[in-house]
């Protein structure tokens, strides 16, 4: 698998990222993996030259962190991987454990850091964007954490475009460390995306990971545990327009005897725009397909067939989490 830059910092990365929301805590999500079903899913990945993971502290509350880190650096040295982890969601009842005060993000970096067994994260990323907290406060704690070498680069998720740049504005502004990544779902079914925030940050030389490639499932025409228990899974996707793409995504499939996972993924690493796309699995099979599809070439027409049935939709930009999960990992 090629390396590449990390947008115009000099961070090199693999060209796949793995996401790993389904590691930690089958007690979390039913469709989690726990750690002994997920070290072969880890080991493969490297084995197939996946080096950068993407964990959060509310994955199974902290499993995930526990599970990944650990696992992947019994493996291979830690300065050969590229970790990142997210914090800005609920990890209990208090109400100064969430968002993006200087209480929590501190709170948060120093205990992912004791989960994962680590003295840094290569990157941190605040998981939304925090209304009730003010921008400066935001901003410089995150600069705080780099200068205290706690984390390498800093980046963003699920904002709109506009808050994303008044965030590096308010670091440019007061020369602290600004964001070099925005993290988006980017898929098929969903490319709102395309309208200010991938524009801006091809302009920043940002890097953009695209997360949900596959839409939960819809792409990959999964009917599996995640489908039936992921409230996501129908709150924002199934409507007409998406069975007519999903129906083509079928067809090209059949074309060229791939998966329609397969095409999925095609279509998004055509997309230059994209940085780092980051993939999910629950298996090993799944990951090898995933990856496999790097190989799957899609024609021009293809493309621009898929491309032409999208429709404008309603923006994605939800960060109400879901009620405290049962299981919670020991800080």
């Amino acid at each position: 698998m090629e390396t590449i830059s990390f947008g115009h910092t000099g961070l090199k990365v693999s060209q796949l990222c793995f996401g790993t929301m389904t590691i930690g805590s089958s007690e979390w999500k039913p469709w989690v993996l726990d750690e002994a079903d997920a070290r072969p899913v880890l080991k493969r990945c490297l084995e197939l030259g996946i080096t950068f993971f993407d964990t959060a502290n509310w994955y199974s509350t902290g499993a995930s962190e526990r599970v990944v880190a650990t696992t992947l650096t019994s493996m291979v040295p830690r300065d050969h991987l590229v970790l990142a982890t997210k914090a800005y969601y609920p990890m209990s009842d208090d109400s100064n454990d969430r968002g993006l005060s200087r209480k929590h993000l501190l709170a948060s970096i120093d205990e992912s850091l004791s989960r994962m067994h680590t003295d840094y994260v290569d990157l941190f990323v605040i998981h939304a964007f925090d209304p009730g907290t003010p921008i400066e406060e935001t901003m410089e704690a995150l600069h705080d954490i780099v200068k205290s070498g706690k984390a390498r680069y800093l980046g963003a998720s699920t904002m709109f475009a506009w808050q994303f740049e008044q965030m590096n504005h308010v670091a440019r502004q007061n020369n602290w460390t600004p964001f070099v990544n925005m993290q988006c779902q980017y898929n098929l079914l969903y490319r709102e995306e395309e309208r200010e925030m991938i524009p801006y940050c091809r302009d920043q030389g940002i890097a953009v990971t695209a997360f949900s490639p596959l839409a939960r499932g819809w792409l990959s025409g999964s009917k599996k545990v995640r489908s039936q228990t992921d409230a996501s899974f129908m709150a924002f996707h199934g409507d007409a327009l998406d069975l007519v793409i999903i129906t083509e995504v079928e067809a090209i499939a059949k074309k060229h005897e791939a998966t329609m996972a397969g095409v999925a993924l095609a279509w998004l690493y055509s997309k230059d725009a994209i940085c780092c796309p980051i993939i999910g699995a629950s298996s090993v099979s799944q990951l090898e397909n995933n990856v496999n599809a790097l190989d799957l070439v899609l024609t021009a027409g293809e493309i621009q067939g898929l491309d032409d049935l999208y429709r404008p939709r309603d923006v994605i930009n939800d960060h109400v989490p879901e009620p405290m999960p049962r299981y919670l990992e020991t800080k």
